[in-house]
């Protein structure tokens, strides 16, 4: 990186010494560091700058710098110690490797003490969303605070960035430059589709969210549809929508959680889009006897849900999402989920990653969330508007480099053994 002298004290100097000696190894160097004051590290000759870290005063050199790692560096981002101008999403390979740094005892110290000589942050860190929780973990009271910090930040704050239907979950693309309500429409009706829907049946949508899904096959598929979520926000806005497409008589959606379905309702479809991750390994088996039971013979069950590669070795260091994104979220091999699916009597007809559709996702997340910053800082505040940059971007990273996927997997209930299905999945596709 090419050092340009712009810093005349004495502790801008040490920081770009610092840096220089620190990140001089990392290739590509396709960014560039920026001071307080305007001292600079350019990026590699030759390369593109997709990106400027921008440091916002003296003590954040300490606060990345001393002991990083996922939830470290998260605080630093969220509190403001730096900046990401530019392409954020480029930025997580940056992070990567320097909580992967290894450097061998001597460098360690050395490190430590030419940190120790700047200057300390000048802030004090609120309680984690995390610490708030109490009670035993996944159970009731608890899962419905977890579940109301990340959903209950406001309406109007997820509206500006969501599609029109506000779907959140994974969009379902034809190509990569295809609208996000195209593609969010497209995914409502191909779930539809595998779980081939026909007038008059019901359906039961777990985690339903601001009923996107229950309206659009109440419209479309002319079923019956119930949706259940923990977020009261939610389940108002999903009201009126419903009100006001005329729909009140077909569907509808209740605060519930799923362990208090009543019983001796049977549904012909069960689905599950986006809630998955907040069901957590040890509710696992409790959670599919629950929807073997909801469920009538010869019905059809497709859960959506994220998973973690057991392939990936996990980051070192505490991370970030689990305090400060999805308190309490738990992600699992999808060999996990199959197996505790099976044991609890389903048959597992089809499995479907989605993985690089959430790439994309996250992408047209990111870029309309940043559009329109100033809205999202009025609607809920600027830490919710760096929080959600943040999480959304590193979560693309991870789908992009395999790390996480995203995964429907189609359930069936067979009915004596019939599973009343047809040989080959053509009518999904017509």
């Amino acid at each position: 990186m090419k050092l340009l002298e712009k810093a005349p004290d004495g502790i801008s100097k040490r920081c770009l010494s610092f840096l220089q000696d620190l990140l001089g190894d990392l290739h590509p160097r396709d960014f560039a560091v920026r001071l307080w004051d305007g001292g600079t590290l350019e990026e590699e000759p030759g390369e593109p700058r997709r990106f400027t870290l921008v440091l916002k005063h003296p003590g954040a050199m300490r606060s990345l710098f001393r002991s990083p790692s996922e939830l470290s560096l998260g605080e630093a981002y969220l509190y403001d110690d730096f900046d990401i101008e530019g392409d954020i999403g480029s930025a997580f390979a940056l992070a990567d490797h320097l909580v992967r740094l290894s450097p061998g005892i001597g460098e360690r110290l050395r490190f430590a003490r030419r940190l120790l000589s700047l200057p300390s942050p000048d802030r004090a860190r609120a309680v984690r969303p995390s610490e708030r929780l109490h009670g035993l973990r996944h159970s009731k009271p608890r899962d419905r605070l977890a579940v109301t910090y990340h959903y209950d930040v406001s309406n109007a704050f997820y509206s500006l960035w969501l599609d029109g239907r506000m779907v959140y979950s994974c969009a379902y693309f034809a190509s990569p430059d295809e609208d996000l309500d195209a593609a969010q429409e497209r995914k409502l009706d191909y779930i539809c589709r595998k779980l081939r829907l026909r007038s008059g049946e019901r359906l039961l949508d777990i985690g339903s969210g601001w009923g996107g899904l229950v309206l659009h096959a109440a419209l479309h598929y002319g079923v019956e549809a119930v949706g259940i979520t923990l977020s009261r926000p939610q389940a108002t806005l999903a009201s009126e929508r419903i009100r006001e497409a005329g729909m009140t008589g077909r569907c509808r959606v209740e605060v519930c959680d799923y362990r208090d379905v009543d019983e001796p309702v049977v549904f012909d479809k069960l689905v599950s889009v986006g809630m998955f991750e907040h069901v957590g390994k040890s509710r696992l088996a409790e959670y599919f006897r629950r929807a073997f039971r909801l469920l009538c013979p010869g019905g059809l069950f497709l859960n959506h849900g994220i998973a973690c590669n057991p392939a990936f070795p996990p980051v070192p260091g505490p991370s970030f999402s689990d305090h400060y994104v999805f308190p309490d979220g738990e992600l699992l091999p999808i060999s996990d989920t199959l197996s505790a699916a099976e044991a609890n009597g389903f048959e597992v007809r089809d499995v479907e990653s989605l993985r690089e559709h959430y790439v994309i996702t996250l992408r047209h997340w990111v870029r309309r969330l940043e559009a329109r910053r100033e809205e999202a800082c009025r609607a809920a505040g600027e830490m919710a508007y760096r929080l959600w940059r943040l999480y959304m971007a590193g979560a693309a990273h991870k789908f992009r480099t395999g790390r996480n996927n995203v995964y429907q997997v189609l359930l069936a209930k067979p009915d004596r053994g019939a599973s009343g299905l047809p040989l080959t999945r053509a009518d999904w596709y017509a």
